[in-house]
């Protein structure tokens, strides 16, 4: 069946970024208007931007190119800020190779198995860039893409609306698909993502921010002392190349059960058939919530050295949990160190993987008339 598109997916709650430094101390500032410095030109002459929000004591800075969250940084139990997203510090090394950090996600969040599916008796393929299936949208996903940004302040709140219009057959998707993404800083300093799009043809939408988080600041090494709780007693279990098989599994009893908060790292290496090909988590679980017409929240992350925490609120359906195990010390961050192995996870609010071609999972489906809409929140506290 196909779903009201009152579909959410995004963002999130508190970013930060407030001192540079591991030693700043939080200071909750009031909202300012949004400040914007060039950050580089693409191989073709094209300028890219980076807007600096800070509202609510939280601080971030954000992308022209992919709608990145370049750094984002909240205080500890002591006030000392840290930057706790993984990203790089020049505009180079996000086209050369980023592994989608902080980038926002389209048209497909997740992967579509072999790049195909069938639409009102249509077949179309999608641009193929892992393996054999379409990963994130394809080899240039709306991550790849410059997006008009528009600051604004509305009452105590400041953001920026993003703005892209995707033509018929862009990366092999059939309509022209018209997205406004909303970044919003609140004066309780929580990020808000919401996001809006159209189209005039059907055609298939899943937009997700794809975040690598690291509580305890980029760079600092290893999350699996995390605690994580994920309120859901499924999750859809994968083939070798990642796609869902279809079933939707219970957790009880095995590596994937986290509705009760747990390290990261306690099942990570169980030798469960599942973690094999994913090298650990990189699974879709299926929220008890369902689909709701607001966020509501699925998620809590926590860091038991600095003591920071990480709410996340959706409408979505899915929550992708990624251990970050494709990380592998070649990539150099924002803070000069190395990123190697399970040093962040992502927690992708969603609809699940592989969707247009699985008749039981809820519909992607977006047509002519309707708009899609989506949010996510995150909330930050220590």
């Amino acid at each position: 069946m196909e779903l009201n598109r009152r579909t959410v997916i995004a963002g999130a709650a508190a970013a930060g970024i407030a001192a540079t430094t591991l030693g700043g101390t939080a200071q909750a500032a009031p909202g300012h208007k949004p400040v914007r410095e060039p950050f580089g030109r693409l191989a073709d002459g094209t300028k890219v931007y980076r807007w600096s929000l800070e509202n609510g004591g939280t601080r971030m800075k954000v992308l022209s190119y992919g709608g990145v969250v370049q750094r984002l940084e909240v205080p500890d139990r002591h006030g000392r800020y840290a930057n706790v997203s993984l990203g790089f510090g020049d505009i180079g090394d996000y086209v050369a190779g980023s592994p989608y950090f902080g980038a926002l996600i389209g048209r497909y969040g997740n992967r579509i198995g072999k790049g195909r599916f069938t639409l009102d008796g249509t077949s179309y393929q999608l641009s193929v860039n892992d393996g054999e299936n379409s990963l994130h949208g394809g080899a240039q996903g709306f991550d790849k893409r410059v997006w008009d940004v528009e600051p604004f302040t509305r009452g105590a709140d400041v953001g920026l609306h993003l703005h892209r219009t995707s033509l018929d057959g862009e990366m092999g998707y059939p309509g022209t698909l018209r997205t406004r993404v909303t970044y919003t800083l609140t004066r309780r300093g929580e990020w808000r993502i919401d996001y809006e799009a159209t189209t005039d043809r059907a055609t298939v939408v899943n937009l997700t921010s794809h975040v690598y988080w690291n509580l305890a600041g980029e760079g600092s090494g290893t999350i699996e002392d995390h605690e994580l709780t994920i309120a859901a007693a499924r999750y859809t279990p994968t083939d070798a190349g990642l796609i869902p098989t279809g079933e939707l599994a219970g957790v009880a009893g095995t590596p994937f059960d986290f509705r009760r908060a747990k390290p990261v790292g306690r099942d990570l290496r169980a030798g469960h058939e599942q973690q094999v090909p994913a090298k650990g988590y990189d699974h879709n679980w299926v929220l008890d919530k369902g689909v709701t017409a607001r966020p509501e929240h699925v998620a809590t992350l926590r860091d038991p050295r600095s003591g920071r925490t990480l709410r996340i609120a959706t409408d979505q359906p899915g929550l992708q949990f990624y251990s970050g195990n494709f990380l592998d010390g070649t990539l150099t961050g924002t803070g000069g160190r190395t990123y190697r192995q399970g040093d962040a996870l992502c927690l992708e609010t969603q609809h699940f993987p592989d969707s247009p071609n699985q008749a039981g999972f809820p519909s992607t489906v977006l047509r002519p008339g309707q708009t899609y809409r989506s949010t996510t929140l995150h909330t930050f506290g220590a």
